[in-house]
């Protein structure tokens, strides 16, 4: 049976925001949609990709009541854009990055600790230029509706236009990772009514509330400032009516408003290695094996933060993501390598203890630090979107150490949406996740995402430190690398009226294929 046109459903929004022209991943999760595929594709024919491009039901960000049973949502690499035409002057608008790529050099590869075994030479898909793909098409249906949703996308243009890659592994698992704790507990939530200052002399404090520019292009990000991105001139280019305008500079089209850049790298996880190396490492006692499972991600299989909670009166609910490492500084509760404390160390511009204008003044120049204090820079310039999926059977951590279970290749499709590839992603992954320094730990990586490669220096980063207030450090070494990179790629997902430009692009413009 044919699918309804998504469009037609949409409700409107209390908001102004332009949510008409988002596409819907921006906003929701698509979480009630548990079937999905995600598909690399070339463009063959470009002028068919066009034509089935002018039609397709891409979802938007409006709300729908009642609620959407199908999705699709489109992205495209830098070459995926040239193959369809976008003038080169266009596509100079986009950031290094994302022009030459997650593995275009080996100084990139070596920050984001694609090396050794996860270099991009060992990749899947999307190693070297050949690999990556042009398009990533994803598709999401309610249980057992992924299969008739799919046949409906790939009417007759499609089957010519494009050629698959590749069709990413999905496996809706619940609301976990494999490795068996919850997922995406910590998420930011983007101010899509521009409430909150950006001014830093009055955000000295956590916040999980972001600009909109943090996640989508053409908005004020947590500077106060635009992200640099295509502008196009209609004098120039009359297609470019169609697109909106630019806020900080009208008479100029906005061919990235509306759209943000998305972040995919496939991440094969080795449970039955993770969960069998712990229980080895805690003399095969539960308690013990769970306790430092626990330390290396931050959170109890639960989800419960290992820090204890700092507002009273609040639910289960808001402790699991409103509390901050403020009162464990040297990570007595929650080790400062744990693996979710390196995603987000949720700190502020100031410390905490700057609470009156004379303090802050103090602050700022450097003075009245104490020894302990966490300098990490401030978590609201680095938030990432993630809008992942798993892949792979669940196993549980007691049948993984059993070591009867059956062979099967488990893992996260890891996608976060961002408006700065290089402040958000890349700094996280450089900065936090692969620092063997990161806020004064020696010479250890994540001890779920590292991939245990020695520094130059030839120190190992195999071991993990825990804290123990009631005794010396406890150090587990000899960790064995439990996540590997299979393939990723850079992407930019278009707003809905950048689509409508892509879309009208003349069959002779320059990149095109002939």
């Amino acid at each position: 049976m044919a699918q309804p046109d998504l469009r037609s459903m949409e409700m409107k929004d209390s908001s102004d925001f332009e949510f008409d022209d988002l596409q819907g991943l921006l906003r929701f999760g698509y979480g009630k949609l548990t079937d999905t595929s995600f598909m690399l594709l070339n463009i063959v024919n470009a002028d068919l990709a066009k034509k089935w491009l002018e039609t397709a039901p891409i979802s938007s960000a409006l709300t729908q009541d009642p609620p959407p049973e199908t999705a699709l949502q489109i992205a495209f690499s830098v070459e995926g854009l040239r193959a369809l035409g976008l003038e080169e002057s266009v596509v100079e608008g986009f950031s290094d990055e994302f022009i030459v790529g997650m593995a275009g050099d080996e100084s990139r590869s070596r920050r984001l600790g694609d090396v050794g075994s996860n270099a991009p030479q060992q990749w899947k898909w999307g190693g070297h230029a050949a690999q990556v793909p042009h398009v990533l098409l994803l598709l999401y249906a309610t249980k057992g509706g992924i299969d008739a949703w799919q046949k409906t996308i790939e009417g007759e243009h499609f089957s010519n236009a494009f050629e698959l890659l590749q069709e990413l592994p999905t496996l809706y698992i619940g609301d976990i990772e494999p490795f068996g704790f919850p997922d995406s507990i910590s998420q930011p939530t983007v101010d899509w009514m521009q409430r909150q200052s950006t001014d830093t002399h009055e955000r000295d404090r956590y916040s999980n509330l972001l600009a909109p520019g943090e996640i989508v292009l053409g908005y004020r990000n947590e500077y106060g400032q635009y992200t640099a991105r295509p502008l196009i001139d209609p004098r120039k280019d009359k297609l470019a009516t169609v697109l909106p305008g630019a806020e900080e500079d009208p008479p100029l089209k906005d061919f990235g408003r509306n759209g943000t850049y998305l972040v995919l790298r496939q991440l094969s996880q080795d449970v039955p290695g993770f969960w069998q190396f712990l229980d080895q490492v805690a003399d095969h006692i539960p308690e013990k094996r769970e306790q430092l499972a626990a330390a290396m991600v931050g959170r109890e299989l639960d989800g419960t933060p290992l820090v204890p909670a700092h507002i009273p009166g609040i639910s289960r609910k808001e402790y699991e993501n409103d509390f901050t490492y403020d009162q464990d500084p040297k990570g007595n509760y929650c080790p400062l390598g744990a693996h979710v404390r390196r995603s987000n160390p949720r700190t502020g511009d100031l410390p905490t203890s700057a609470c009156g204008p004379l303090d802050r003044v103090i602050k700022i120049l450097g003075f009245g630090q104490r020894p302990d204090e966490d300098l990490i820079a401030s978590s609201r310039f680095h938030r990432l979107l993630r809008r992942g999926r798993t892949y792979g059977p669940a196993l549980a951590p007691k049948d993984a150490i059993e070591r009867h279970a059956p062979v099967a290749e488990r893992g996260i499709q890891f996608i976060c949406l961002v408006g700065n590839i290089s402040r958000q992603f890349e700094f996280v992954q450089n900065a936090w996740t692969m620092n063997s320094k990161f806020d004064g730990v020696q010479d250890e990586k994540d001890p779920m995402l590292g991939n245990r490669e020695p520094l130059m220096s030839g120190e190992s980063t195999d071991h993990f430190n825990s804290p123990d207030p009631a005794g010396p450090m406890r150090t587990t070494c000899h960790l064995p690398q439990f996540v590997a990179t299979l393939g990723g790629g850079y992407f930019f997902m278009p707003g809905l009226r950048a689509l409508k430009y892509i879309s009208a692009l003349p069959a002779n413009r320059t990149g095109s294929p002939s």
